[in-house]
């Protein structure tokens, strides 16, 4: 790792290689204006008009278009940083002139990353990729759902957490329903043998959203707590509800976890279940088998004198005695319901 404070160059760390796309929604009580650009230049002419100004960033691949973005909105160099460092921990922080929300969100299963900027009337949010993340927040806006257009910028960022947390809670409860699935098969069969890649798949889908949620729930405190002008008193509410919704979803993490731990029990208990058939069935086989190799044993000791040797049905006689011993074992564990 670099030491980062050694150059002026900005370098995303990630792997995604959407290109930069900027879509901005400007928006008063009265009226609300959208514009969608490749650069800054087109837009910025926008940013000069009165209203609320929200700013998505998809992609951060040209990593210049980041800067000038940031530059306009007075944005620290190591904040940029920050946003181009797709490996970033979860984190709130609290700035002069704005605050900054690093959070992780899902996509397909694929964990991205949001980085979220709120001043005093803009609010910039940073995606790796296109993603539909905060597709019905625009629609919100027109339609002033809400009031929406009258509300400050914390508001935004409020609904914005808000559609994090959702992601969240679609997620668990999508891992929650395939727990409860792989739990109805476990209980309705003992072969198990494709059991455990699925455990270790839902295992890693857990442990994803743990570090995601969680985090973002430690640092959401900050927000709760934070006496900064940007956050008004008549927004907490939101920010509240925020932080149930995130409550809520650690629960169910927490359940999960449970049920998880519940499983591997149960598989293993399946699989030794399963270990007992196998060895129960080489059992009676062996057991069948005793006698008929004491027979042939005794018969192959090459006596001079064994009668039955010599008789004229010995050999049939030899067979029809050990298909019959066996056949009486196998029925006396049967009876006993060895099976």
């Amino acid at each position: 790792m670099k030491n980062n404070l050694l150059s002026e160059k900005l370098v995303y760390t990630g792997d995604t290689r959407t290109p930069t796309h900027l879509h901005l929604v400007r928006y008063t009580p009265d009226e609300v204006h959208e514009y969608t650009a490749d650069s800054l230049p087109p837009i910025e002419p926008q940013f000069s008009e009165k209203g609320m100004i929200w700013l998505q960033v998809h992609g951060l691949k040209e990593t210049e278009t980041v800067r000038q973005v940031c530059n306009r909105f007075g944005i620290d160099f190591l904040v940029m940083q920050d946003i181009l460092n797709a490996d970033h921990p979860t984190k709130v922080e609290e700035h002069e002139r704005y605050m900054l929300v690093v959070a992780k969100f899902f996509r397909g299963g694929e964990e991205m990353q949001v980085c979220l900027v709120q001043g005093a009337d803009f609010v910039l949010s940073f995606i790796e990729s296109e993603s539909p993340l905060f597709d019905d927040i625009p629609q919100a806006i027109r339609n002033n759902v809400l009031k929406f257009r009258s509300r400050p910028s914390d508001y935004l960022l409020s609904v914005l957490l808000n559609s994090i947390t959702a992601n969240y809670a679609t997620l668990i409860s999508k891992l929650d329903g395939d727990l409860d699935d792989l739990e109805t098969g476990l209980l309705s069969t003992t072969d198990c043998r494709d059991t455990g890649g699925q455990i270790q798949e839902l295992r890693h889908r857990y442990l994803q959203l743990k570090q995601a949620a969680l985090p973002l729930r430690d640092q959401y405190a900050k927000l709760l707590h934070s006496d900064s002008a940007l956050l008004h008193k008549n927004v907490r509410p939101f920010f509240n509800d925020v932080n149930d919704h995130l409550q809520y979803v650690v629960q169910q993490i927490d359940l999960c976890r449970e049920t998880l731990s519940s499983l591997v029990d149960l598989y293993i208990s399946n699989n030794d279940l399963r270990m007992n058939a196998i060895m129960k069935r080489l059992t009676i086989v062996s057991t069948i088998f005793i006698p008929l190799t004491f027979l042939v044993g005794v018969w192959g000791m090459n006596f001079r004198r064994m009668p039955e040797l010599e008789w004229e049905y010995g050999y049939p006689a030899a067979w029809a005695a050990m298909l019959l011993i066996g056949a009486v074992v196998y029925l006396i564990f049967r009876k006993k319901e060895w099976r």
